[in-house]
């Protein structure tokens, strides 16, 4: 029961990743962006979805881990842990603030059109106000099908990962974050769901700040501590 699974976590693995990846291709399939927005030099709305790969991309990595610390020595898997997770925390943290002033930027510019009548409403509907909700929900449930499968594959490949409240919070907040993204696209009308599902990327986005953050302060700390033992043994042995 102390061993760890190999073929269901690597299931787990592929999983996760498949969902993350399609997450983040998803840009081109829900783009909307036609003539009239490419000579406006804007962005095309479909922020929802892409965003939620910064969450599942950290779970892969943080699973990744977590598997090395079951299979590598644990003085190796100290040593490379810190490095790694710092570098990875601190380029997620950068693109998610990068992508969160994007998306901010884009929601200032659709509500400012829609709210300046009579030519800005008139703009705003011809080049933001239809949205491919039906694709964006089909994508959306499989995401779903991969991400349950990855917790199920998870659970079966050692029921250590349970232990980890960390990864529990994480793997539920990239739930959360897609069950809102599902409301947001599906609830409002369809000419407002390019700004609600703006509002979810950016949502998404915070929540994955703080998770990079946390992530990063952790790192530091963990590196501080390996240079300190690094120190001691160094002062020991001389």
């Amino acid at each position: 029961m102390d061993r760890l699974r190999l073929p269901f976590f690597i299931v787990a693995m592929i999983l996760i990743l498949l969902a993350a990846l399609g997450e983040a291709g998803s840009a081109a399939f829900l783009s909307q962006s036609d003539s009239e927005l490419r000579n406006l030099g804007g962005s095309a709305p479909g922020w929802g979805v892409p965003t939620m790969a910064l969450l599942d991309g950290l779970i892969f990595f943080a699973v990744g881990l977590m598997g090395l610390s079951m299979i590598l020595p644990k003085g190796i898997h100290a040593k490379i842990q810190g490095i790694l997770t710092l570098i990875v925390s601190f380029l997620l943290l950068l693109g998610s603030v990068v992508m969160g002033f994007a998306i901010l930027m884009l929601l200032l510019l659709m509500v400012g059109l829609l709210l300046a009548p009579i030519f800005g409403t008139a703009l705003y509907l011809a080049v933001y106000g239809h949205f491919d909700t039906g694709a964006a929900a089909a994508m959306l449930s499989v995401l779903m099908l991969l991400k349950i499968g990855f917790a199920i594959c998870l659970v079966l490949a050692h029921q250590r990962f349970l232990q980890n409240k960390g990864l529990v919070l994480l793997v539920l907040t990239t739930l959360i974050a897609q069950i809102l993204t599902s409301f947001l696209q599906g609830f409002p009308p369809g000419i407002l769901v390019s700004i609600t599902d703006a509002i979810a990327g950016l949502i998404t986005v915070i929540l994955a700040v703080i998770w990079t953050i946390f992530f990063l302060i952790g790192s530091i700390i963990s590196v501080v501590k390996a240079l300190r033992v690094d120190k001691d043994l160094s002062g020991q042995a001389g």
